[in-house]
């Protein structure tokens, strides 16, 4: 008999700070179980975690949210035998008059599932929570946030999405374009990369890496910077420029921004992550070619506590999900 999956669920820890400059966090008041508990929910199909975790705080709070650095999940058994785990993030609501972004419509959770949304005081959520392993990602918030660590910012490097084979394209190198699933990959990114609030797009200029980016561009408005120096040509030739970059988005507390570019390019961009980022940390990403896969991102936050460098404080890899169904017979016709 084989083993029932995981149930796999996401939600997020928004945080803020009060007037009084205290760390405030929000709560949602559950009537069916009468608890008070983080907003989260079940993971769709073809939905990533990431996506999942925007919506349900959406859903269930009506605040819409960048993801920052991520927590420590939390794992329970159900009812009928199965393990659930739940994937938190810290958060912060989108600037006002931000819109909300992914292309999926939100609807408000029903009454009966949520009937209360309250900001209170992170050591008073620590005393409201109803379930003791709602706990374990609160205190690590508050240690990031003691330790100053909890405000940071996001680089995200993304290879471009599958594209021809080189043997299988009889033009330009640069014109090489994606394939069919390629497509489908760069579109499956958008939520992906809308759920950490990217606002800046860096990408090198040949077509496969502005292939990738053109769906989020299209979706969100965001314009790009086509950086000559990410391309593999240009990269070949010299790879200071890259190193350059990438050390300037590390240390240069922005917007929260994407870099696409090649695989032969990574392994400069890598070493240059890792100068910021501790042996514990860095330990999590292979430590060798190839650093990503087709479509994979590599989310970089960073945090400089006063008087001292920018460090990166954690490191995720996220891939393009499958298309959903409905999605699927689409791309079919």
């Amino acid at each position: 008999m084989s083993k029932r999956p995981d149930v796999q669920a996401a939600g997020a820890l928004v945080w803020r700070l009060s007037a009084s400059r205290r760390l405030e966090v929000l709560l949602v008041h559950r009537p069916r179980y009468d608890d008070w508990a983080w907003p989260k929910g079940k993971v769709e199909p073809g939905e990533t975690v990431v996506e999942c975790a925007v919506r349900e705080v959406a859903e269930e709070t009506g605040v819409h949210v960048a993801l920052g650095q991520p927590l420590p999940g939390v794992r329970h058994k159900l009812q009928d035998g199965r393990r659930k785990h739940t994937h938190y993030w810290a958060a912060q609501a989108l600037p006002d008059g931000a819109p909300p972004t992914g292309g999926r419509v939100v609807e408000p959770a029903d009454e009966t599932e949520v009937d209360e949304v309250r900001w209170v005081d992170a050591r008073e959520a620590w005393r409201m929570l109803t379930y003791e392993r709602d706990r374990e990602p609160l205190g690590h918030l508050l240690d990031q946030w003691h330790d100053e660590r909890l405000r940071t910012w996001t680089m995200i490097l993304l290879r471009h999405a599958r594209a021809r084979k080189r043997s299988a394209w009889n033009g330009e190198e640069q014109t090489r374009p994606l394939t069919p699933r390629g497509e489908q990959q760069a579109h499956a990114l958008v939520p992906v990369l809308a759920g950490y609030g990217v606002e800046e797009v860096i990408t090198s200029p040949w077509e496969r890496c502005a292939a990738t980016v053109r769906p989020f561009l299209e979706a969100t408005g965001v314009g790009a910077v086509l950086a000559p120096e990410l391309t593999e040509a240009a990269h070949e030739r010299a790879r200071k420029p890259v190193r350059r970059l990438v050390r300037h988005e590390l240390t240069t507390r922005d917007v929260p921004a994407v870099i696409c570019t090649h695989r032969p390019v990574l392994p400069t961009v890598m070493a240059a992550v890792a100068e910021r980022t501790p042996h514990r940390i860095m330990k999590q990403v292979p430590e060798s070619d190839p650093w990503l896969k087709t479509a994979e991102i590599l989310v970089v936050h960073v945090a400089q506590r006063p008087g001292r460098g920018a460090t990166v404080t954690a490191l995720e890899k996220h891939r393009a999900p499958a298309l959903r169904p409905a999605e699927a017979a689409v791309a079919e016709l």
